[in-house]
């Protein structure tokens, strides 16, 4: 319950940040997303005891972490620049398509049998389906390339939904996701610096604020440290598998506050996507 309860506020991910972009540029809004998430994060790991400085053991994994963490969203929130909410919340979150095949390769415990590999295809099938369609033209003023950029960030979120299980076994939850946040900081500083990127994109009003917010409040703060502590108890596969609303969430918030119409091949790709990692999710078990 509390992994759905999750994946619903996820589902205003993208959404939130594209009203953010059309005020705030990909840079930045996301160094201000990070720095509001560790802002809550630091004040609630304070208030609960869990220290939060890394053991010198501890460093190199929590950089390799934040550096992965950091392409994948500058990835993504160029992706939703260029594509659609809907569009992008369905491929953005098909990301455990790539977290099983990433946890298949790198251990014993999670491999793909038979049927876990026909509900993959089938998801993969719809992924393809929704990043060749093409969403409303005024929401979406480069959708291919959106949708291009969008997949290879569900790539890099895949990976890295495995590489933090592998982290939070021998390191604190809060910590990693901290550090995450923290050395995702500055990177999102010095992209903006080197593109250039304006701090504002026209004047700034409280939606973009509190689109802002809601990504580092929600997003950044209560999604990340719940879905670490999610992957301490739980194998990344089975984890990522309940984000199945989280497509369907997302549409469904573009819908209502962005006026975003549906489209065939919107909803045929998530359901396709949705059904095969809903038979992924049911046909765990011993490899076959």
């Amino acid at each position: 319950m509390f992994a759905l309860v999750v994946s619903i506020l996820w589902g205003g991910n993208i959404v939130s940040l594209k009203i953010a972009l059309a005020t705030v540029p990909p840079f930045w809004c996301a160094f201000w997303r990070m720095v509001l998430g560790v802002a809550v994060l630091w004040i609630w790991a304070r208030s609960r005891g869990v220290a939060l400085w890394p053991a010198s053991s501890e460093w190199r994994g929590l950089s390799g972490l934040g550096m992965l963490f950091s392409v994948q969203i500058a990835l993504m929130n160029a992706g939703a620049l260029m594509t659609s909410p809907a569009f992008g919340e369905v491929i953005i979150n098909s990301h455990a398509i790539f977290a099983n095949i990433a946890a298949h390769l790198t251990s014993d415990h999670e491999r793909i049998n038979g049927r876990r590999a026909v509900g993959l295809a089938l998801a993969f099938a719809g992924l393809c389906v929704v990043s060749l369609s093409r969403p409303d033209e005024s929401l979406a003023p480069r959708p291919m390339e959106g949708n291009l950029v969008m997949v290879l960030s569900s790539v890099l979120l895949g990976v890295r939904q495995v590489y933090t299980r592998s982290l939070v076994q021998w390191i604190h939850p809060a910590r990693t996701v901290v550090w995450m946040l923290t050395w995702s900081i500055p990177a999102f500083a010095i992209g903006a610096l080197v593109t250039g990127e304006p701090l504002l994109i026209q004047p700034l009003t409280w939606k973009p604020v509190a689109a802002i917010a809601y990504q580092g409040f929600v997003v950044a703060g209560i999604c990340f440290v719940g879905w670490a502590w999610l992957l301490r108890k739980h194998a990344a596969g089975q984890i990522s598998m309940f984000s199945f609303v989280v497509p369907f969430a997302g549409i469904t918030f573009s819908m209502v506050l962005l006026g975003e119409p549906l489209r065939t091949g919107l909803i045929m790709g998530a359901c396709l996507a949705v059904s095969g990692l809903v038979l992924v999710t049911l046909a765990r078990g011993t490899p076959k």
